[in-house]
């Protein structure tokens, strides 16, 4: 697919409008990438050296590439997937496709057949490895009255609540490891209205819904750099390595640095956000900036001898088994850069990361090896390669939280995965607030 800008897409005119756009997370990408769509005039800002924000590859100053975490979308992720198509990314290129598989490394665990996802789930969850038949039919009873009910909850229920009735080594096995992975939260914490939205997409959303799409590329490659090129072919004024430092009403219009625009996207982070709103939202930028943040920390491991039975996969639970899930990039990427290379990923690292990011790697170095036994037994100098610490990885996926609007006043808006809405922090939730952000709809 050319990389090269399409005619504007039907809508509302916008031919002329200055648009700011604040940050070039995947949040506002896609909001520069829509508003261009629609025939804005559109400067987008990003503080870093290259776009991506949370999800970019990122060089350590040995001068390594590692991607600064591991990121795993489902068929579900439409505005995603379509996003990417219209820069010039092919997902069916760039992302491995397969059946959902929660499973570890001896096949215990939950894997779906392909399907349509209802029926698969069914099928999976009776053919599951490690589970007796009662505990198999415990899951399908509870999963079933979730969906009689619409996948609906009390909001200020917990995912722990919400699956007390399950066997616990469902809740250990399953419920744990995907509560982590899709709303970066303990189950004792964790929203559990969030989560049955997460599961009603994955399950409803029609076939392939509830697919696993693993990154064969890394994470700028799969959406950052081709929308990045996307956007400057497109006559957009792209600047990195540059921080937006003051924001202000100028009559119906709005100064960035002094720079007039029309309407200003805020797609930074919730604090850089509340930073620049202080003055002209008080109160957005204190709920903004109230948000608790959850970690994620990714250790990044070699070992030539060893392979993965599957791409990703699902760790054994653990006093001393921080990580939740590893990834064969190897496998993904198929490259001789990448072969031998494993990522380690704690989801809700915040107990992990109390003693610093060094101890946090060798924490996942040993879980590494008690999982694995013989591998990664080289020197730790050659063992442990990278450790990727994002302390404010997502917004903590709590029952009952607030989270700001998307306006923060007239003409100025925020885009991001924080911003109020049915999901969590997730790659598709960011996208969808930067389409509504750049659309004005909300």
């Amino acid at each position: 697919m050319s990389g090269a800008a399409p005619a504007l897409a039907a809508g509302r005119p916008r031919a002329g409008r200055r648009i700011a756009v604040i940050g070039a997370g995947w949040a506002g990408l896609a909001a520069a990438v829509q508003a261009v769509r629609e025939g804005a005039q559109v400067t987008l800002i990003e503080m870093a050296r290259s776009p991506g924000g949370r999800a970019r590859q990122v060089v350590t100053p040995q001068g390594e590439r590692f991607d600064n975490g591991q990121h795993v979308m489902i068929g579900a992720y439409t505005a995603t997937l379509a996003l990417m198509r219209r820069v010039g990314a092919d997902p069916d290129v760039l992302l491995l496709r397969q059946p959902l598989a929660l499973c570890q490394s001896d096949g215990r665990g939950l894997r779906l057949p392909a399907g349509a996802p209802v029926p698969a789930f069914v099928r999976g969850v009776l053919a599951a490895r490690g589970w007796t038949l009662a505990e198999r039919l415990a899951l399908l009873r509870t999963a079933g009255g979730w969906a009689l009910r619409g996948f609906r909850t009390d909001p200020q229920r917990s995912v722990a609540a919400l699956c007390a009735g399950l066997p616990a080594a469902v809740g250990r096995e399953l419920i744990e490891p995907l509560c982590v992975a899709a709303l970066n939260t303990p189950m004792a914490e964790g929203s559990a209205e969030v989560f049955l939205r997460v599961l009603h997409d994955a399950l409803l959303a029609g076939r392939g819904s509830a697919d696993l799409l693993l990154p064969r590329v890394s994470l700028s490659a799969l959406l950052p750099e081709p929308a990045w090129r996307w956007l400057q072919a497109a006559g957009a004024d792209c600047r990195a390595g540059l921080r937006a430092q003051t924001l202000q009403r100028a009559g119906e219009q709005w100064q960035a640095d002094g720079e007039v625009f029309d309407r200003v996207i805020l797609a930074c982070s919730a604090a850089e956000a509340a930073r620049l709103a202080a003055p002209i939202a008080p109160g957005w930028a204190a709920l903004a900036a109230a948000l608790r943040h959850e970690p994620i920390v990714t250790a990044y491991l070699a070992d030539a001898r060893l392979k993965l039975p599957q791409p990703m996969v699902a760790l054994p639970a653990g006093a001393a088994a921080p990580a939740q899930f590893a990834f064969d990039l190897g496998r993904l990427h198929g490259d001789a850069a990448s072969r031998g290379g494993f990522a380690f990923v704690a989801s809700g690292a915040s107990a992990l990361l109390a003693d610093g990011v060094e101890a946090s790697g060798q924490a996942l170095l040993r879980q590494a090896r008690a999982v694995f036994p013989g591998a990664f037994a080289g020197p730790d100098a050659q063992v442990l390669r990278h450790v990727a610490a994002e302390r404010r990885a997502t917004f903590a996926c709590t029952p009952a939280m607030r989270r700001p609007p998307m306006q923060v006043a007239p003409g100025l808006l925020a885009a991001g995965d924080y911003i109020a809405g049915p999901y969590p922090a997730t790659l598709e939730g960011a996208v969808r607030c930067g389409i509504a952000a750049a659309t004005g709809s909300s």
